[in-house]
């Protein structure tokens, strides 16, 4: 079997430095598992790292793909599949930086993926059903029939609500179908984990740094080249917050706070997503004293799990 470490945890939690500290320690590759860092463009609110943090680690899947793209749960199963293959090919074990709690479930229990093409009259339907008895309405439908992927929604997420409902009506089965008895890879999933309160401060002081780092800068460029205010980029937590600042709806105060709360109910649902994956090693950052002890225990968790000196 191939090998594989990933570092998963709700956002905020540390897992970026953490993931590029293993890597320089492996000499090896990160992938990202974030379902934003993907596109192009968005750098302050998704978090990415920049080219220093990056500390000269190589950092698979970012900035693949232009703002107005869309990327699925099945396009990170191929790629990030085909990069791991290369790695281990190389002796080296990958280290996976989660964000996306779909995307890395999916792509360690090999989930077979289903994704028909869309059925205009049921979409028509759906947007009728929001428009008539609002967003939880529609979002209750999908708690019904996809409980799953309903937990990793927004009820008011109409356009991804949409889509779910779509494919389940279409195939009869949730997006996803099925997994492989046991994990796909030799894996170490190391899960990040902090006090709530902590974590939420956290959470906050990083939304007020991404603020004074020019957020609505970034948003309003993105809406002057053209980028769809409904494309999944634009719908990403931060931005579509801040699209009503840029036109001028509320103030950034306002904008602020609704990323804010919006950020904590995000990583309340991270962890609820991640709580149904029993083969995660919680390691509860607390407890160290600082990050050297912290990763002391993971690199002795990397060499009990792979006999590494």
């Amino acid at each position: 079997m191939e090998r594989l470490i990933a570092v998963v945890g709700p956002t905020a939690v540390g897992k970026t430095k953490v993931s590029i500290d293993l890597a320089s320690y492996l000499y090896t590759k990160i992938i990202s598992g974030d379902s934003m860092l993907v596109y192009r463009g968005l750098d302050i609110g998704t978090a990415k790292p920049t080219q220093e943090e990056q500390a000269g680690i190589i950092h698979e899947l970012i900035d693949i793909r232009d703002p107005g793209e869309e990327f699925s749960v099945v396009d990170f199963k191929q790629l990030a599949s085909e990069c791991i293959t290369r790695v281990n090919a190389t002796g080296r074990i990958p280290v996976i930086a989660g964000g996306t709690g779909l995307y890395i479930k999916a792509l360690l229990e090999d989930y077979g993926l289903t994704t028909p093409p869309g059925d205009e009259l049921i979409r028509q339907e759906l947007k009728r059903i929001a428009d008539e008895q609002g967003n939880e309405r529609l979002y209750q439908l999908l708690a019904e029939s996809d409980p799953v992927k309903a937990a990793l929604l927004h009820p008011n997420d109409v356009r991804r609500i949409i889509r779910a409902l779509e494919i389940r009506m279409l195939t009869t089965k949730p997006v996803i179908e099925d997994s492989a008895a046991g994990l796909k890879y030799d894996s170490l999933v190391i899960g990040l984990s902090m006090d709530r309160e902590k974590l939420y401060e956290r959470i906050n002081r990083r939304v007020d740094t991404m603020i004074a780092m020019g957020l609505a800068d970034e948003v309003k460029r993105l809406v002057e080249q053209g980028v769809p205010l409904t494309s999944q980029a634009m719908q990403a937590i931060g931005y579509k917050q801040m699209i009503g600042y840029v036109k001028g709806e509320y103030s950034l105060a306002d904008a602020a706070e609704a990323i804010k709360l919006a950020t904590r109910h995000f990583a309340k649902r991270q962890m609820t997503w991640y709580r149904k994956m029993p083969y995660i090693r919680w390691v509860n950052v607390d407890e160290y004293t600082d990050h050297s002890t912290l990763m002391e225990h993971i690199y002795n968790l990397v060499a009990e799990k792979f006999g590494i000196e």
